[in-house]
This record gives structure tokens, sequence and C-alpha cells, in this order.
């Protein structure tokens, strides 16, 4: 079978999003698990995973992308998820993995949840009373 999974890294700051599109089965997995371990060995441990180009995505799927959320975890990061598409998001709330994996509508969203993941203290600054 032909690979037709396609992968881009991009870095913005110190979140790397990783954007997926076309098919994540078992004949294509391999590829974003090896393109991700491969991010995060190398100290990227912020990550977007952006799948909501995905036209298929199967069960053989899910596998790898709760264990590379498992595998950022391990490193001290975190993997956050983009999909907005009814058909993807089924499949995530049928198998419950919607409670233990973040998913969020865009790219900028889950940007800005990382952003605040990465430095919580910012927003305070920003909310208290002004110490004059």
């Amino acid at each position: 079978m032909a690979d037709s999974l396609s992968l881009s890294v991009q870095m913005i700051g110190d979140i790397t999003v990783v954007e997926a599109s076309g098919e994540l089965d078992v004949y294509t997995h391999p590829r974003l698990t090896d393109t991700v371990k491969d991010v995060i060995v190398h100290g990227r441990t912020s990550l977007v995973l952006d799948i909501d180009e995905l036209n298929f995505l199967d069960s053989s799927g899910l596998g790898p992308i709760v264990g590379l959320s498992k595998r950022a975890k391990a490193y001290g990061g975190f993997l956050l998820l983009v999909c907005n598409q009814e058909k993807l998001m089924k499949i995530f709330r049928i198998t419950g993995l919607y409670k233990s994996l973040p998913i969020y509508n865009s790219v900028e969203e889950a940007l800005s949840a990382a952003e605040k993941i990465l430095h919580p203290d910012a927003e305070r600054r920003h909310d208290g009373p002004d110490e004059n």
C-alpha cells in the first residue's frame, strides 16, 4: 500500500507543531511515530499534533498518538492534539480518549494552551493588582 501520510514539522518558539494530513493507519503510523520520537529525542518536548487534515484515522492510529503523548510526558513535556473534524472526534469520544488527550479546535487554541503550560506565572502577573 502506498504511503499516504504527509507530515510537516514547524517550530514556533518553544513549541513544535507536527501537522499530519492524509491517512493515519497501520501502514502509515510508523512515520508519525518516528518523526515525533525524533523531535522529542532532540529536546523538543512541548508538542502540538495537528490531525485536522487527516481524511482517515482508524484504531491502529490511535495507539501511536497515545504512546507519543506518554513519551512526551516521560521527557517532561506534553502533547496537545488539534482536531475539529466531527468524524475524527467521534473516534475519540467512542474510545474515551478525549478524556486523557487534550484536544483543541485549532492550532492557535493549542498554542495558547501550550504557552500557559510552559509559562503559568505569566498570566498571574498580568491578572493581579498593580504593586506600586
